[in-house]
This record gives C-alpha cells, structure tokens and sequence, in this order.
C-alpha cells in the first residue's frame, strides 16, 4: 500500500502522539527539606506552600520534616540525607567556615530580625542583661539563640564567669524555668514566651530581652541548600523560592487561615496559641522596616558585613567570609513579587 505525502504525515502525527501518551511523564523533583522545629505557628508559610500546591506547581515533590533546633537542619543538608532546609545563618557562616570544601547556600532570608532572646522573670530578678550575673541561664546546647550568647554577653559587658550556665534540653526548657529551676533561659522569643504562658507565668512577669535590641546585629533563619543539588538543579531551587514567597505573602495576609494547616499538620496544637506564636514571628521577624523597604528573602549587604564582623568577636575564622559568599541571592524571585506593603 502507498501513501501520499499528505497521508503519511498525518500517520507519522499521530503516530508521535500515540508515542506521546505511552510515555510516562517526567517525575517531579523530590526535595527533602528539614524544618528548624516543631508544627508550629512559624512553619505555617512551608505548609502552606505544600499544601496548596503551589511547590506541585513548581514540579516538586516536595516532604518537610520537622526539627529539633536551628543548627540541625544545617547538619541534615550537609550529610546529604536533605536537600534543602531552614536553618539559623550564623550557624551556616560558622559551618562553611569550618567545611570549606562543602559550603551550605544560604538563599532566602525568612527571619529578618533574628528571634534570638534571652527569656527570664522579674520575680527571679531578671529584667536587663546585666542581672544575669549571679545566676543560672538554662540553655539547650544545639540551640541557636544559645550560639549567639557570648556576642550577647560582649555587647553587653557582661561577666560570663558569674553566669552559670545549664544544658537542658528543650522540652524541659521552659518549664524548668516556670518552676523556677533556672533564672533565664535562651530561646526563640515567639516560642519561650508563648510556651512560658502556657506554663502558667503571668505575661507581666516575663522579660523578653531580644538579643537584636541588645546589641546583637545579626541576621535569623535561612533557607539552605545543598551546593551539590543548587548546581544540579538550580530552576528546582528558584521555583521552591517562588513557591514558598509566594505563600509568605499570604501568610503575611491572612495568618488566621494559614495557621489552620499547622493545626492539621499537628494533632496537639491550640489554634489560639500558635496563631499568636506565628503573628509575633510576622511583627517582630519577618515584616521589618529593612523588608519593607527591600523586600522579602534578601540582605542589606553592609548589615551582613556588621554582621560577619560580630560574629568574629567571639569565633576565631580560618578563613573571613566575604559577603558575597555568605549569602547566594541569584535563586530569589524578582523584587517585584518579594515585596511587601
């Protein structure tokens, strides 16, 4: 049998789009990303982003695993086992510096204003950093608002040796201080002094002395990449950034409804609670004058050289940083979508 022309590449055609749907379609990119904490109001924007499909968006496939600390995500990606996570960035400018042939990225800026704090009571005598001295500060080794303590104690001449500090962990961290076990405690302000209330400390009788109105002028949490996966699939990494932006800024929006997933994703969590735990985080973290001004996920470049010079105060570098290799600001989305009002 002949064919025209004409006949043989309506055949071929079709035959191309019956090729077409025997084949599978290509497989999302998995991304494995660890979280610096528990299902809490914070990590509403990460669930937000999973949930309403906008990382399937992206074609990612995407798994967000809870963690027990900021530094922890850090060492998650470095061993490889995750891919992306959130972590506290002066941990990571301490990490690189100590592994610098495996650097982490750092490539959105979440915690603007860092929530690093020292918590403690007045009844116990704790109102300003200098009370400090003389009594106990009960401080989980991995965490890091503990990592910043000695900048704290520079910044504000304070006697270390007249501080004793305690390891606990972190379940036992705020009640320990309720019961009046420990003076002070370090800690994410939005997370000590939410979970303080709920173990019965009057609100009047809790100091919050956030680190970044004592001196302490650092940069918060980042997101973080593997530098091996970033290289290998670096439009992976732009769309999770756009994905997640863009559900910040409807977390910034609405928290009510965005914190109505972290409930979900946590069987005993109080709707209440968290949504004055994420509110905090969006005031005091996340909408900054700085973020106003510049946007979401980026730095002030000379706030993080300040910041690189802070952290050498009480951390010895192999080698300085340059600011341009602190932080990798080429994943972020244009301006245009990272601003806020």
């Amino acid at each position: 049998m002949r064919f025209s022309g004409s006949a043989f590449g309506r055949l071929a055609a079709a035959g191309a789009v019956l090729a077409g749907l025997a084949m599978p379609a290509a497989a999302d990119t998995a991304i494995k990303f660890s979280l610096d904490w528990k299902f809490e109001g914070p990590a509403a924007p990460f669930l937000l982003a999973r949930e309403k499909g906008y990382f399937a968006a992206e074609g990612l496939d995407v798994t967000i695993d809870t963690g027990s600390g900021s530094v922890e995500p850090i060492n998650r990606v470095a061993s490889g086992a995750y891919e992306m996570g959130f972590g506290d960035i002066n941990s990571v400018i301490k990490f690189n510096d100590q592994n610098p042939s495996s650097p982490l990225k750092s490539i959105y800026m979440l915690y603007n204003k860092p929530a690093f704090a020292i918590v403690g009571r007045k009844s116990l005598g704790v109102a300003a950093p200098k009370d400090l001295e003389g009594r106990k500060l009960g401080a989980p080794a991995p965490d890091g608002a503990y990592a910043q303590w000695p900048i704290f104690v520079d910044a504000n001449g304070i006697d270390a040796s007249k501080v004793t500090i305690e390891n606990v962990g972190f379940p036992v961290r705020e009640p320990m201080l309720a019961k009046g076990d420990v003076d002070a405690i370090t800690g994410f302000s939005f997370s000590s002094f939410i979970n303080l209330k709920a173990n019965g400390v009057p609100v009047d009788d809790i100091s919050v002395l956030l680190m970044a109105d004592y001196g302490v002028d650092l940069y918060g949490n980042t997101i973080i990449v593997s530098p091996a996966f970033a290289e290998a699939n670096p439009d992976a990494v732009k769309g999770f950034l756009r994905a997640f932006n863009k559900a910040v800024k409807e977390t910034i929006a609405d928290p009510d409804s965005a914190v109505d997933l972290v409930i979900a994703a946590n069987a005993i969590a109080d709707k209440a609670t968290e949504l004055e735990r994420l509110q905090m985080a969006i005031d005091q973290n996340i909408v900054t004058e700085e973020v106003k001004a510049a946007g979401l996920g980026a730095v002030d470049s000379a706030r993080l050289a300040r910041a690189v010079d802070q952290i050498g105060l009480t951390y010895s570098y192999a080698s300085k940083p340059a600011v341009d290799a602190v932080f990798d600001a080429s994943f972020l989305p244009e301006a245009g979508e990272r601003a806020v009002d």
